[in-house]
């Protein structure tokens, strides 16, 4: 199995490229003179960066306060820079994991590739042992500041319908909550 390994990468960060509507999102790691860039989905930055931020809290919670997780991203660590180019895709995730490593006080972070049909796979582990990972090792401060980037780039996509909740569009919206009816006509 290719891994893309990573330990205190010197940078590593979620991005996207294009409009809104239109968006290609990627994370991106770069350290020791190598760079990875993996495609993923919007809704998989979201996942992460909420699960992230949700198990930086519980690490925190159950230390009693003295695990050296900064309850917010610290300002030093923010990286709001655009990625990096030229950006050429190593893989396309399909699933990711998160852990805590407890001895080092370190976030792994796993990216899988997706493979065709990946829902059809059961549980055979053989299944997925030659499929390409990005596998990142980071401090608590940087997961934090990654958490933050991702969530502002998720919120800078199109602003929701006010009434479903879905994206508004530049060219216009077919709100279910109106049954289809655009401003009084209805929608082909």
């Amino acid at each position: 199995m290719p891994v893309f390994d990573y330990d205190q990468p010197e940078r590593f960060v979620a991005g996207a490229v294009g409009q809104p509507g239109s968006r290609a999102f990627f994370l991106q790691a770069r350290g020791e003179g190598r760079l990875t860039t993996v495609a993923l989905e919007k809704l998989q930055v979201a996942a992460l960066a909420g699960r992230l931020d949700e198990m930086l809290d519980e690490v925190l919670r159950l230390s009693g306060g003295t695990a050296p997780v900064p309850a917010m991203a610290p300002a030093d660590l923010l990286d709001n820079g655009p990625l990096e180019q030229p950006i050429e895709e190593d893989f396309r995730v399909g699933t990711m994991s998160l852990a805590w490593d407890e001895n080092s006080a370190q976030v792994i972070i796993e990216a899988r590739e997706l493979v065709p049909g990946e829902d059809d796979l059961g549980d055979d582990p053989d299944v997925f042992s030659d499929r390409e990972v990005l596998r990142v090792r980071i401090s608590p401060g940087v997961a934090r500041a990654f958490t933050r980037r991702a969530l502002d780039l998720v919120a800078a996509g199109r602003p929701p319908c006010p009434l479903c909740a879905q994206p508004l569009d530049a060219e216009g919206h077919v709100c279910v909550r109106l049954n289809g009816y655009r401003g009084g006509e209805v929608a082909s």
